[in-house]
């Protein structure tokens, strides 16, 4: 399913600030070799992330779900001077690889990259968060959500990736268990009152959710 006019997409890249040299690597050698390249945050989400980051200054980051790395060097732009971002990849293929593009970047010292599962890792990671990036997993995403929720800072945020979920979200006849979870994790953040939220229609969807 197009979620987003493809017209309407290439215009808005069209006049978004390009990617520089190190990101536009990680997307093409992703996109060509990668059997799942399409989990790729892409030019206009990863300028999201990145201006987000940016006008928040966050000193601690934590982002589950590293993937190929093109989101949290994204991120990574906007840390304070002494600033971290603690990323979690479950698939060691993955990790290695988006270490290496970290170990190239500018952002080298202030990444901090675990591999494993991210319910066990995030619990023994003893940080108070600005920001929380949640791109894994779908099924666990409410328990993302309510492990790290009391420990975001107050007016901190967590985004929440692919809440449409391909469109699906939409469908009534869908019903696989990852769409069935994130229609859940949609209501279940809609119906909460310690949070604002705002549902944002880009690539495919991100919920941004401020604590209050």
């Amino acid at each position: 399913m197009e979620i987003v006019n493809s017209q309407a997409e290439n215009y808005a890249e069209k006049y978004t600030s390009a990617e520089d040299k190190l990101l536009h690597e990680i997307a093409e050698i992703t996109k060509d070799n990668h059997p799942k390249h399409h989990m790729l945050s892409g030019h206009l989400q990863g300028k999201l992330l990145e201006t987000l980051s940016c006008m928040l200054r966050p000193k601690r980051i934590l982002e589950i779900g590293t993937f190929t790395g093109y989101s949290t060097l994204c991120l990574a732009k906007g840390l304070a001077n002494d600033g971290m971002i603690h990323t979690i990849e479950l698939r060691e293929k993955d990790a290695q690889l988006a270490k290496n593009y970290f170990d190239r970047s500018a952002y080298s010292e202030k990444i901090t990259l675990h591999i494993g599962n991210a319910m066990s890792i995030i619990s023994a990671i003893e940080e108070e968060w600005d920001l929380v990036f949640i791109d894994a997993d779908k099924v666990s995403y409410i328990d993302y959500f309510n492990l790290v929720l009391p420990r975001v800072k107050k007016n901190g945020f967590i985004f929440a990736d692919n809440v449409f979920f391909h469109g699906q979200v939409f469908d009534s006849t869908q019903n696989g268990k990852s769409v069935k979870a994130i229609r859940a994790f949609n209501e279940y953040i809609n119906n909460r009152r310690d949070v604002e939220k705002m549902m944002l229609t880009i690539r495919d969807g991100m919920y941004l959710i401020r604590k209050l």
